[in-house]
């Protein structure tokens, strides 16, 4: 990470970097926050974790500094602290758009019960406000099948009402003929009271729910699952949901970076380093374009054109991305069906 912030910077005339190491705790975090203040540096890049954003944040607010997280915990943004990482909202509002474009409107959300599934819940009831849909139905779950099948039934409803002869069913009047012993073919499954479902499990837990949505005949195209960008990697056991959808950076975006790092470096740009560059190559247009890192500066209503594609700077410490969508392949892993919109004032961004 130090490298591509490095790689951002170089030239003459750009801001110099001054590196601290925060050790990775919030605690180191802060103490790295003190000591860069006062040397006089003027805007913080990172650090990584939420935790240690915590710690850093009120240290730079009272100084007037800004600061450029590298994490995703969009519970951290504030004025003057932002927060990079590519967040679950983000994510969730381009799905949402995609979703309401193509006439996906009656939403549900299955979630564990995490920081992230909570993330997420909470970024699909915001999105589904912004954009005028109906509340979407949202169901959260344990560790365990039982739960996960729970939480499932609830978002379908109650069952349908027995089938004359079945269970439940009053028995014949006296005298009356006995009922065939046959029983008449079940009726098809009513549809679900969704059309689109938003999930946010991988691995194992992955499999179960998409075993059950199998049993309960909730599949594409009459329901278009939609979950993370977590799903882009095979190893995510996305293959489960094939023709699923999720949001993320197109990697095409990402070739001039990739292709600038390892001419420097001499190899790939390892994961994060493009949170890093970003970062830096923010601080150069801020100070090049306006000689300072005042919020104003810095949230310029134009953006910027990322490592990973577009993104700006909001005034309340949030950022808004370009992100493409794509759908999971039978294998796993991911196929671009729609590129990231080429405009930051474009539905989803």
């Amino acid at each position: 990470m130090l490298k591509a912030a490095q790689l951002a910077l170089g030239g003459p005339g750009n801001p110099s970097l001054d590196p601290r190491d925060t050790r990775g705790t919030p605690e180191g975090a802060a103490r790295a926050a003190h000591e860069a203040l006062a040397a006089g540096d003027g805007l913080i890049l990172g650090p990584l974790t939420g935790p240690e954003t915590a710690a850093v944040a009120p240290i730079a607010r009272r100084a007037g500094v800004g600061v450029l997280a590298f994490s995703n915990d969009a519970a951290q943004a504030q004025p003057g602290v932002w927060v990079l990482g590519i967040t679950p909202g983000q994510q969730v509002r381009r799905l949402v758009s995609a979703a309401q474009t193509r006439g996906r409107t009656e939403l549900a959300g299955l979630f564990p019960e995490n920081e992230f599934g909570r993330a997420m819940s909470e970024a699909l009831v915001q999105n589904a406000g912004l954009a005028g849909l109906p509340p979407p139905a949202i169901q959260t779950y344990r560790p365990g099948t039982q739960s996960v099948a729970a939480a499932l039934r609830g978002l379908l409803g109650p069952a349908e009402p027995g089938i004359p002869g079945s269970e439940g069913s009053p028995p014949p009047p006296p005298g009356a003929e006995a009922p065939s012993t046959e029983q008449p073919p079940s009726p098809p499954p009513a549809p679900p009271p969704f059309n689109g479902l938003v999930l946010a499990d991988t691995g194992g837990r992955l499999a179960e729910i998409a075993s059950l949505l199998k049993s309960h005949n909730i599949a594409h195209p009459e329901v278009q699952i939609m979950g993370p960008a977590l799903w882009a990697a095979p190893s995510s056991g996305s293959g489960q949901v094939a023709e699923a959808w999720y949001a993320a950076p197109d990697p095409a975006a990402r070739n001039q970076f990739d292709a600038a790092y390892r001419a420097k470096y001499g190899g790939p740009a390892p994961g994060l380093a493009d949170l890093a560059y970003d970062a830096a190559a923010i601080a150069r247009v801020a100070a090049t374009d306006t000689g300072g890192f005042s919020v104003t500066a810095l949230a310029q209503p134009q953006g910027y054109n990322g490592a990973d594609g577009l993104l700006a700077l909001l005034p309340d410490g949030h950022v808004r991305r370009a992100l493409a969508l794509f759908a999971v392949k039978a294998g796993g892993g991911g196929e671009l069906i729609e590129p990231a919109p080429a405009s930051l004032m474009e539905p989803g961004v």
